[in-house]
């Protein structure tokens, strides 16, 4: 099995120019991997601590140099000649390095970038696509299925422009759609929603996902104008297509109350969930992401035992994807529903361990983009490699978006069409085929970005993804129904 030869991180702009980290890997075989990590606008209390330069005179303090020189100077040096399918000791290692319960000493930021890139080197190094991988690796679903996708379509809040007070509007296929056919769905009410909101004299600008920002009265004005839209295509509301929304109430919350602009007086909590049973009961919404700030403890328990039944009731902020915040919400039924985040956690170990933790109680795991997106597309090969049931890449816009759900595309038509490599019993057999990893790495396309040459400096060539979008039903082409066999975590 290869061994890691060097790994060397620099900084780059996220979508928002934010700075952040691309980390690249070699292996002493002389092939490479490069991966970028992600961050957020909207961070949770609990969430794994990103480092950041803090220096006024450049980037607004944003830079992330800092992190970078600790995986180059700190992190790397102690990797050289480990073996990449290792991972969960690789990410203790680096843990370990860090010191702090949230990581803020090296970086959650450098940290993950070091990880993913571990992640992708194992891939390689075994010869597998990086969906396989994981799903050999980690053993948490039995078959292959590209997750239901929640398209968000219209941004507010804090990813808005002072025009909504929720955080986003998203619409949901039926998930007995196939994912070209929900993509499909996505892109033309995309394009639709643009043609009604000109004809409305409305703002049709986009925020900071990509998604329309129009001037509208009140929140629940979105719905209306999602429903007319749905109406001009020859999709049918609450059969097609349903609801979700991101509230991220903790943005709108202010002395114990919550300020919305659909009335002039704030909403107390129990006000906030009658307002959510009516959009449930009018607007048919089925996903309902922190619906009341973090610490609100006995609104989320009243609403998940009031809505629960029919809505899923999402932690983001809730959770940060840690650990312990999970086994607690479960304990007190406080949702039953999970947003994954690597970047919150700050390994792929860690967030898979959570993964666990929450299909063993029977949740529904999303896994999610932040704001600050790269091109990597990493994510959507975590999201089908851990058997999510549902995966949240935001709007079919812009480039960092669309990368993940034309990269689901390419799963998608490997899983229906049974292209991708038969999986081996065990990693450690798939070894023998690393030799020929670099060749079939274009099945991985962005999320190996393998090197054949021994060239001792970062790619900057990130993907080279593709559209193919076969119409069969990837819930009935499942590529394998048996369990793999366990290996090296």
């Amino acid at each position: 099995m290869p061994t890691i030869a060097a790994v060397q991180a620099r900084e780059i702009l996220d979508a928002r120019g934010i700075p952040t980290l691309e980390t690249t890997l070699w292996l002493d075989n002389g092939h490479s991997v490069v991966t970028s990590v992600p961050g957020g606008t909207s961070i949770g209390k609990y969430e794994a601590k990103e480092l950041r330069d803090q220096d006024p005179n450049r980037l607004l303090g944003k830079g992330t140099l800092q992190a970078v020189a600790n995986v180059n100077q700190t992190i790397a040096p102690q990797l050289k000649g480990k073996d990449p399918t290792h991972q969960t000791e690789l990410d203790q290692l680096m843990v370990d390095l860090d010191g702090t319960p949230n990581k803020a000493k090296l970086g959650a930021n450098a940290i993950l970038s070091v990880s993913q890139a571990i992640l992708k080197a194992g891939a390689l190094s075994a010869g597998l696509p990086l969906y396989q991988y994981l799903q050999q690796k980690y053993q948490l679903t039995n078959s292959l299925v590209i997750p239901t996708c929640i398209y968000g379509i219209i941004n507010g809040g804090e990813h808005g422009a002072d025009n909504l007070d929720l955080q986003e509007f998203q619409i949901i296929p039926a998930s007995n759609l196939d994912f070209p056919t929900s993509l499909t769905m996505a892109a033309t009410l995309q394009h639709q929603l643009e043609e009604v909101l000109i004809s409305k004299g409305a703002i049709h600008s986009f925020g900071l996902l990509g998604g329309f920002t129009p001037n509208l009265y009140n929140n629940t004005d979105v719905f209306e104008i999602l429903v007319e839209t749905i109406k001009t295509t020859a999709y049918t509301f609450a059969q097609d297509v349903f609801f979700g929304v991101d509230a991220a109430a903790s943005e709108f919350a202010e002395n114990g109350k919550y300020e919305l602009k659909d009335k002039s007086q704030p909403y107390s909590a129990q006000e906030l969930l009658e307002y959510y049973q009516n959009m449930r009961n009018t607007y048919k919404l089925i996903y309902l992401e922190d619906p009341f700030k973090e610490d609100d403890q006995e609104s989320w328990q009243t609403i998940t035992n009031e809505l629960g039944q029919t809505t899923k009731i999402v932690g983001d902020s809730l959770l940060a994807t840690n650990k312990e915040k999970t086994l607690q919400a479960i304990k007190n039924n406080t949702c039953n529903s999970i947003l994954i985040k690597p970047n919150q956690t700050g390994t792929i170990s860690e967030a898979v361990e959570v993964v666990k933790i929450a299909k063993d109680a029977g949740w529904t795991v999303v896994i999610s983009h932040r704001s600050g997106e790269t091109t990597d597309s990493l994510i959507a090969d975590f999201a089908v490699g851990v058997g999510a049931e549902m995966a949240k890449f935001g709007p079919v816009s812009r480039g960092e978006r669309v990368i993940k759900y034309n990269r689901l595309a390419q799963i998608h038509q490997e899983i229906t069409n049974n292209t991708s490599s038969t999986p081996s019993s065990s990693l450690a057999n798939a070894s023998n085929t690393a030799s020929t990893a670099a060749a079939t790495s274009n099945q991985a396309a962005n999320h190996s970005q393998s090197n054949n040459n021994n060239n001792t400096q970062p790619s900057t060539n990130q993907q080279s993804g593709s559209n193919n979008q076969p119409t069969a039903n990837p819930q009935s082409a499942t590529a394998r129904n048996q369990p793999a066999t366990a290996v090296n975590q």
